[in-house]
């Protein structure tokens, strides 16, 4: 194999195409005018002996080829974006970026308090905006750039070009007013499923763990509303006969908040939820990323306390 005799910016012209697929996106990303990025990419077809990525009702799909070799293509380019970044020897953290952080607005409470002052102070030139993750993996938007990292306590089966890091536990608890009219003698199941409910569902879901959990003894509760916020509802629950099941932080921030509200143990066994953060495998490699996350874990480890005896 004669490496001379290869042309590296038609590596970066297909890793580019893969992710955008689309030859305007590309083109602006690789300050190209069209025509150039199309004579590009025969080019590109010519080298691989095969289409690589066709036209389709929005923008390229790629080709089987073309999903065999992106794997390959992302870790070149971060390879060699890390070795001439190291080569420059430019101060990461001096970077104008924007980074997209995709979260629950219970995160945000949590974590943006503490992680905001660190950012400024470290990374004066970073932008953190966050986005609702609204109950569901950015799969797309962490593919393409417009997600860099996402933290939540509900993604299952990863697929292999992502990364994930655990970053705390969370225990449940039951939030009530202090007047509550019906829990003068404390909270066991009878009086818990006495009452009303409130839940937060991020899908439109009602149906959820403590749904099932009862399910499994042949039992049900009464849920009067779903909302689709973790902050708001520990306010409704204030000064009314509402019981909120939610994770202990949440609670223990609405008490702080409202010292009408008390925390009950939660009468039902439903475990904890472990948060995790969520990143592709297009900007593992960054390191600007890679401190933002490593903070983001830091400082989640030091929260407060998430359980409650």
């Amino acid at each position: 194999m004669n490496l001379a005799g290869k042309d590296l910016n038609l590596l970066l012209l297909f890793h580019v195409l893969y992710q955008e697929r689309s030859v305007s996106g590309a083109a602006g990303r690789l300050a190209l005018s069209q025509p150039a990025l199309s004579h590009r990419l025969a080019r590109l077809r010519d080298a691989f002996g095969d289409p690589l990525f066709v036209r389709a009702p929005r923008g390229l799909t790629p080709t089987p080829r073309a999903h065999e070799l992106a794997p390959h293509a992302q870790r070149l380019v971060a390879g060699l974006e890390g070795f001439f970044e190291r080569c420059e020897g430019g101060d990461f953290l001096a970077r104008e970026e924007r980074v997209h952080l995709f979260t629950t607005d219970y995160m945000e409470q949590l974590l943006l308090p503490r992680l905001l002052p660190v950012v400024r102070r470290e990374a004066p030139n970073l932008q953190l905006v966050t986005h609702n993750t609204r109950g569901r993996l950015p799969r797309g938007e962490l593919e393409t750039g417009e997600c860099d990292i996402t933290v939540a306590g509900f993604y299952e089966d990863l697929p292999a070009t992502y990364h994930q890091q655990h970053l705390r536990q969370e225990g449940f608890v039951v939030l009530s007013a202090r007047d509550h009219p019906r829990l003068g003698e404390g909270l066991d199941l009878e009086a818990y499923l006495a009452c009303d409910h409130l839940v937060t569902t991020l899908t439109g879901d009602l149906d959820g763990l403590v749904d099932r959990r009862l399910r499994e003894r042949r039992l049900a509760r009464r849920v009067v509303a779903g909302l689709s916020s973790f902050n708001v509802p520990p306010r409704l629950v204030a000064h009314s006969d509402l019981l909120l099941t939610c994770l202990a932080s949440v609670a223990e921030e609405a008490v702080r908040r409202d010292p009408g509200l008390v925390i009950h143990p939660c009468p039902l066994a439903l475990g904890e939820v472990a948060m995790i953060q969520t990143w592709h495998q297009r900007t593992h490699e960054d390191r600007l990323r890679a401190w933002l996350r490593e903070r983001i874990r830091w400082l989640l480890a030091d929260a407060p306390a998430s359980t409650t005896e």
